[in-house]
């Protein structure tokens, strides 16, 4: 049901970058593959034969023999729109030296789009071709889409080049959307110069507004002291202080007296930094090639940072190239700060591979490794609820919660969580004895959130129990979260199990209005409705409930169609 929708959707959260639902590629992001193979062409192979069977793999998802196909068609005819899309394809999947092939081939056709700019620039730098690196730089044409990135990439030359950069990094330079990428570039280029103190004090500076971006940004400044030389050890961990788990683990890197990895010393890293951020910046509105194309550059100048991957991955999985993706994250190191979240991802995408059994497998192994601890645990709670296993994933989040008593947490939000995940768990397999408590002790130890306030007070109403006090723990939630549909709903199904009709039709509406593909809160409208002797505008509600329902809830809702609601007991 809506109501019940917040718990049994706690997953995975991965640091820095939203990790976005899987769904089919549309046809121009189809065309991103793996590196192109060889072919066998008969001798009379025309480039026409080339592109159809290139279109016909990718339909079939052989991306390999797509990219492929298209590359020979293109070199049989070298059209720019089939260049174009044989330069997205390769740097999209990493094949940088063909994709650099295309991009030239763009550049000399003068069909090079601004990602192909940033390529031919970023080789120079990665190969400290300085001169190379400015021509290709002033080439920009003037609006470039990238063109605030100028001031940022001259500077890195300029360091490459032993000159100061500070002078070309001024408030102004790039226009206002640099600002941002100015203030962090300035930082990182002080600590790759040695200026340690002043890059970090103007990260300080930072911090009040960067959230998840901070805590990259320090890992840097981290990465840049070396652990064997006490002051430079003493000083690392000052700048790693937190509670994060990427500084907690960062933490016993450096105090093992190993140096963090993903520092940035050198223009090629810096550049990729840069390029990394503003990928993940585009990817807050949606998955584009360009996107895509900007995270594969930045694997290319920096392959040892770990962030560039994680946001490939992302990226990757976004466009539902999982085999791609997966591959991309056997990339970040194992003793990587990032190698959590690296794995939290593989999991989530070896589930939505429906390969749970071997995620499962994969989390069982890290849960029962020297070590582990409640995140582990969860993890593995986590992959039992999505195998439909609750009563196995309320044991696995029991496991969590001993050991998250054990190293209490001091804000006590991350145990409140795991009491709710194991309730909701033992909700849903059928143990309700079990589940009232471990819910009211979540709502005892978070009582302002919402999720917990929600799950228990339906979890009340759906069984008759106080429905007046159920309904008071879901109007509670309703103000802490008025926007979210789900909590809505819960809200409009109490009023309906009050008998308060029209408050709950006008609060089922506001649901359905919020989130109008779904199948339970339609359901519920259509209840009120006929209730309230709106018969034509209840079958109504559920014919819209039973095009999103589930086959197993479908003929309930033809049945209510044709006779009406069944008199509740």
């Amino acid at each position: 049901m809506a109501g019940l929708r917040p718990a049994a959707e706690a997953g995975y959260k991965v640091a820095m970058i939203r990790f976005r639902p899987l769904a089919a590629a549309p046809l121009a992001l189809a065309l991103i593959a793996a590196p192109a193979a060889a072919v066998d062409r008969a001798p009379d192979r025309t480039a026409a034969t080339d592109y159809v069977l290139a279109r016909a793999a990718d339909a079939n998802g052989d991306l390999n023999r797509a990219a492929a196909g298209y590359a020979a068609a293109y070199a049989l005819t070298p059209d720019a729109r089939l260049g174009s899309r044989v330069y997205r394809q390769a740097v999209s999947a990493g094949d940088f030296r063909a994709a650099l092939a295309a991009a030239r081939n763009l550049q000399a056709a003068d069909a090079l789009p601004s990602d192909g700019r940033l390529l031919l620039i970023a080789e120079a730098v990665q190969r400290r071709d300085w001169a190379r690196a400015r021509a290709a730089l002033a080439a920009m044409p003037d609006g470039d889409v990238f063109g605030f990135l100028t001031p940022i990439i001259q500077a890195w030359i300029s360091f490459g080049e032993g000159k100061d950069p500070m002078p070309l990094l001024v408030p102004g330079k790039g226009g206002a959307i640099a600002l941002p990428y100015i203030a962090e570039h300035r930082a990182l280029l002080l600590i790759a110069g040695g200026r340690m103190a002043e890059g970090i004090s103007q990260l300080a500076t930072m911090s009040a507004t960067r959230g998840g971006r901070e805590v990259r940004l320090r890992l840097a400044a981290a990465a840049a002291l070396d652990p064997s030389k006490p002051d430079e050890r003493t000083r690392a961990l000052a700048v790693l202080q937190g509670d994060d788990a990427l500084f907690v683990e960062a933490r016993a890197i450096v105090s093992a007296g190993r140096r963090l990895p993903g520092a940035i010393r050198t223009p090629a890293a810096g550049m990729g930094e840069l390029l990394t951020r503003v990928a993940a910046d585009l990817n807050r509105d949606r998955v584009t090639p360009v996107a895509l194309s900007l995270a594969r550059i930045a694997t290319f100048l920096d392959p040892d940072n770990a962030e560039s991957w994680l946001v490939t991955t992302t990226l990757l999985a976004g466009v539902g190239l999982n085999d791609l993706a997966l591959d991309a994250l056997g990339r970040v190191a194992a003793d990587d700060p990032f190698a959590t979240a690296a794995r939290d991802l593989r999991l989530r995408l070896l589930v939505r591979e429906d390969r749970a059994e071997e995620a499962l497998g994969l989390a069982r192994a890290a849960a029962t490794a020297k070590g582990a601890g409640a995140a582990e645990w969860t993890r593995v709670g986590d992959i039992l609820n999505q195998l439909d296993k609750p009563a196995d994933a309320a044991d696995a989040y029991g496991k969590a919660i001993a050991l998250s008593e054990a190293n209490p947490d001091p804000a006590g939000s991350g145990l409140a969580v795991l009491w709710l995940l194991r309730g909701g768990a033992l909700e849903r397999a059928g143990d309700w004895a079990a589940a009232r408590p471990a819910l009211e002790k979540a709502v005892a130890m978070a009582p302002d959130s919402a999720a917990a306030l929600n799950y228990l007070g339906y979890a009340r109403l759906e069984r008759g129990e106080d429905i007046a006090g159920a309904a008071q723990l879901i109007e509670k939630a309703n103000r802490l979260a008025p926007d979210d549909p789900a909590i809505t709903d819960s809200l409009g199904w109490a009023y309906y199990r009050l008998g308060r009709l029209p408050q709950a039709i006008s609060t089922l509406e506001k649901a359905v209005a919020g989130e109008p593909g779904d199948a339970d809160i339609n359901d519920h409208l259509g209840d009120a409705y006929w209730a309230a002797g709106r018969r034509f505008e209840a079958r109504y509600a559920w014919r819209a409930a039973s095009v999103y329902a589930s086959d197993d809830k479908k003929g309930r809702l033809l049945a209510k169609i044709e006779n009406g609601p069944p008199a509740r007991p």
